[in-house]
């Protein structure tokens, strides 16, 4: 059974959501204290956590940078400041996935099976076999077929094979295309997200039946493997 530690200082929403995970099958064990929640982790170390921004006595922002600092376990982070989601979701500071409040909590169960779902896959490197790169020569192929991208494509392509799952935002991904870039459009990304889903759809011949790299509402991105 997967463990899942809850780590909410909002007393009636943390038991809300721990039925709500039992009731899916998963084994909870709930804090609503910051510095109470990391001591458990380091004495047990959980197949997943939802971690609150806005905890008392350890913030979620130092319990994430410090799990980061030993451990890849996975984390969900729960913010009700929107302001906050580039910070959660920062290269360096490493968390999988966010949920802003209000939120239902049939919906925070997804997204943990989604999250748990993509590590087993991850664990599977056969399943993930599926493009073939050669960073020197920045060409990537969808098994036999090359892809005829941009030197930016290939930079974001590049960025989310590596990276399979994470949510990045427009911001992120703009400064890595182009760290050097101060007055290029956020929405430019959305240009070159456009010709990239085309280019790996005709490839895979998945039409509309996939889409390779998912719009993360109000955020940006990620990238995702079929289910089948």
């Amino acid at each position: 059974m997967k463990h899942v530690m809850l780590v909410e200082d909002e007393v009636e929403l943390a038991q809300l959501v721990r039925d709500y995970l039992e009731a899916a099958g998963f084994e909870v064990s709930m804090f609503h204290d910051g510095q109470e929640a990391y001591n458990s982790f380091l004495q047990r170390k959980p197949s997943l956590m939802i971690l609150d921004l806005m905890v008392p006595r350890m913030d979620g922002l130092t319990i994430c940078r410090k799990v980061r600092e030993q451990s890849d376990l996975p984390i969900i982070m729960v913010t009700a400041r929107t302001e906050e989601i580039d910070r959660v979701l920062g290269l360096n500071m490493g968390a999988d996935d966010y949920i802003c409040k209000p939120f239902s909590p049939k919906e925070l169960v997804a997204r943990v099976q989604a999250v748990l779902r993509r590590l087993d896959r991850k664990a599977e490197p056969e399943t993930n076999d599926l493009f073939r790169m050669d960073k020197a020569q920045q060409r990537i192929w969808y098994q036999q077929k090359a892809l005829n991208l941009t030197p930016t494509e290939f930079r974001l392509l590049e960025l989310f094979l590596e990276h399979v799952g994470q949510v990045y935002s427009r911001a992120q991904l703009l400064d890595h295309i182009n760290p050097d870039s101060f007055d290029v459009a956020d929405r430019v990304i959305d240009s070159h997200i456009k010709n990239l889903r085309r280019k790996i759809s005709d490839a895979a011949e998945t039409g509309n039946r996939h889409e390779w790299i998912q719009a993360v509402y109000g955020v940006g991105y990620r990238f995702e493997y079929p289910e089948d």
